[in-house]
């Protein structure tokens, strides 16, 4: 919700806020089938190897997060920061090629439905080995996916993959089967870390086991997590039997700055290796440091401020403290009314952010929705105050707003403590609101999670990344990700339940034909619009820097103009060369862009392109 929100961990977390997961929701499927205070300039110190040679010679890539971690267990992770980790220690089924993000394989080397689509074979690779020496097999797949859809705590985070399953086998080690109750478009877009089965059938309750009481974490991915402090670090090294071939790196550290000029001072001081989430002052300030590459393109997450709908669970039962005059449509409309979103872009991302709409940003083409010119709801204070009016919120003597109750519009925001972005849009809804009579609170938080599970908000900034395939920042609109009772923790994002919306996201879910599925997501982004629920202000770009003198080269996704950090950072990460290392980058990704030294990040051409397409389609937290 908040990702950043969430962030948006909030993937229930969602609200996770911060999240803005980069969610990756579902990957490829259709496919197949603010301003920031100016850092003073200060010379780099004389030793920028600090963060890549540690006093044993190992070369440690450092990369600055700001989010806390939600969990380390993949059943429960949903903030960006965590299902970011979890991808570079787990393999899914399939994952997204960096040039273009079309589906290839993971843990998966092929896959194959049935004529009707209910049954997919998929044949699981055979040189995949977890970090403890036990090969990993199709039966750890086939367990992971039967505890997702036994189990409701292990469903926590992803079950919207699996709600659909009817029945998964293992007949041999080198083969999955999934058969489903109706046909599922996601099939080869299961976001879903495979879990060793020797290690999590041991496990007793999947809502209390976090994963992170004893080190190295068993996996089979590129890296394994060997230490973790709470909003410290998290260490990794590299798998050596990685069937892809391990990392270069010696170690990849995840360190914790709450506050980001902090850590953009260590990256001056060679500190850290890796910057993301730059203000646009922190930019323009590190374009000019020597060793130090600033990475600015079209962006996979929005940014949006969302409302309390009325927290309820599945069993109908209502919690949380949400401001009844929210639940009104009008109400919700006016607000939007007055929101200047071309100043967001201007005066807030300072021109590093494309002005919102849809629910899916520009970058995913084939999803990318406009409201109509009769259907969008455009900066006009004027017909915000007649629509208060015709409502019957009218002004008091005192030119404030009253309800029907009497009681003045008092509304509340969710804020982002280490989010400079919700800060400045705080001010701005304060003056914007203001002028039409209605108060505004800016609560910014070190922790927005809690009140937003709890329901206890009346507005929040939101913001999740999308995934290539978007069924699963679809999914957390859904009355099936709502928790099921109010001590629960659901996949919800924003107890948005519509019925309208959830007939939509079935048929779309079983939905293969490209062209038709996308016609009916447009569909669902228009439903989410109109119930103005949810304000899409911006889709930010990516902005975030890297010490040339420390990495080498390294892998962007997509290839024209990608991201660095993110879920997809996987192949960012694990195509990471040093920057003295002399073999060259043999274990880069054969099919990614690598920017290096000297290598030029064609911003001009790729913003012309974003912009041009408009077509399709997620700070740092939910992902």
């Amino acid at each position: 919700m908040v990702e950043s929100a969430p962030p948006p961990t909030p993937r229930r977390s969602a609200r996770r806020l911060p999240r803005l997961r980069l969610l990756l929701a579902s990957g490829a499927a259709s496919a197949a089938l603010v301003t920031g205070t100016v850092i003073p300039f200060s010379p780099l110190l004389p030793a920028p190897q600090q963060a890549q040679a540690a006093d044993d010679g190992k070369k440690v890539l450092t990369v600055a997060v700001s989010q806390s971690v939600d969990s380390l267990s993949p059943f429960l992770a949903q903030s960006l920061v965590s299902t970011s980790i979890l991808r570079l220690s787990y393999e899914y089924l399939t994952n997204y090629d960096p040039k273009d993000a079309h589906t290839v394989p993971g843990f998966a080397t092929a896959w194959k439905p049935s004529p009707s689509k209910l049954t997919w074979t998929f044949t699981i690779r055979d040189d995949s080995t977890w970090s403890d020496g036990r090969k990993a097999t199709a039966e750890d797949a086939a367990w992971t996916f039967n505890k997702m859809m036994t189990d409701e705590n292990a469903a926590t985070a992803n079950g919207s993959f699996t709600s659909n399953f009817k029945k998964v086998t293992a007949p041999d080690p080198r083969t999955l089967v999934v058969e489903l109750k109706k046909p599922q478009a996601t099939m080869v877009a299961l976001d879903v870390p495979i879990v060793p089965k020797h290690i999590w059938e041991k496990v007793d309750d999947f809502s209390k086991f976090t994963n992170d009481k004893q080190f190295p974490i068993v996996g089979n991915g590129p890296f394994v997590i060997t230490d973790f402090k709470v909003d410290q670090y998290i260490k990794l090294k590299p798998n050596k039997g990685f069937w892809r071939g391990a990392p270069k790196f010696d170690e990849l550290v995840f360190k914790y700055y709450k506050d980001g000029d902090a850590a953009v001072a260590a990256l001056r001081k060679g500190e850290v290796s890796f910057v993301p989430n730059l203000t646009p002052a922190q930019a323009a300030a590190l374009k000019s440091t020597d060793g130090i590459k600033v990475n600015d393109a079209p962006g996979r997450r929005f940014y949006a401020l969302a409302t309390n709908p009325g927290a309820r669970s599945k069993d109908g039962e209502k919690f949380g403290n949400g401001h009844q005059a929210l639940l009104d449509p009008a109400v919700r409309k006016a607000l939007f009314q007055a929101v200047d979103r071309k100043t967001v872009i201007d005066k807030v991302f300072q021109g590093h952010a494309v002005e919102g709409q849809g629910y899916i940003p520009p970058r995913f083409g084939s999803y990318f929705w406009q409201p109509s010119d009769s259907q969008r709801i455009a900066y006009d204070p004027a017909a915000a105050a007649r629509t208060l009016d015709r409502a019957g919120y009218r002004k008091n003597g005192s030119g404030k707003r009253v309800g029907k109750d009497g009681k003045p519009l008092d509304f509340r925001i969710l804020c982002h403590a280490t989010d400079p972005n919700d800060k400045a849009i705080g001010k701005y809804l304060q003056e914007w609101w203001g002028a039409l009579g209605i108060g505004l609170k800016v609560d910014c938080l070190d922790n927005v999670s809690d009140p937003w599970l709890a329901g206890d908000y009346d507005l929040a900034f939101d913001g999740w990344s999308v995934n290539p395939d978007p069924d699963y920042v679809l999914s957390i609109h859904t009355c099936g990700s709502l928790p099921a009772t109010p001590k629960d923790t659901g996949a919800t994002d924003n107890f948005i339940c519509d019925k309208q919306y959830d007939d939509l996201y079935a048929k779309q879910l079983a939905e293969y034909d490209p062209a038709k599925r996308a016609e009916l997501v447009k569909q669902m982004e228009s439903r989410l619009y109109d119930t103005g629920y949810m304000n899409v202000m911006a889709y930010p770009n990516a902005v975030e820097a890297y010490r040339t003198d420390q990495i080498k080269s390294i892998t962007t996704m997509p290839e024209a103009a990608g991201n660095l950090w993110g879920q997809d950072g996987y192949w960012s990460w694990w195509s990471a060369v040093p920057a003295d290392d002399g073999g060259g980058s043999d274990s880069s990704s054969s099919t990614g862009v690598v920017i290096g030294i000297g290598a030029v990040v064609v911003l001009a051409a790729a913003v012309g392109l974003f912009l041009m397409m408009r077509r399709r389609s997620t700070a740092e937290d939910r992902e």
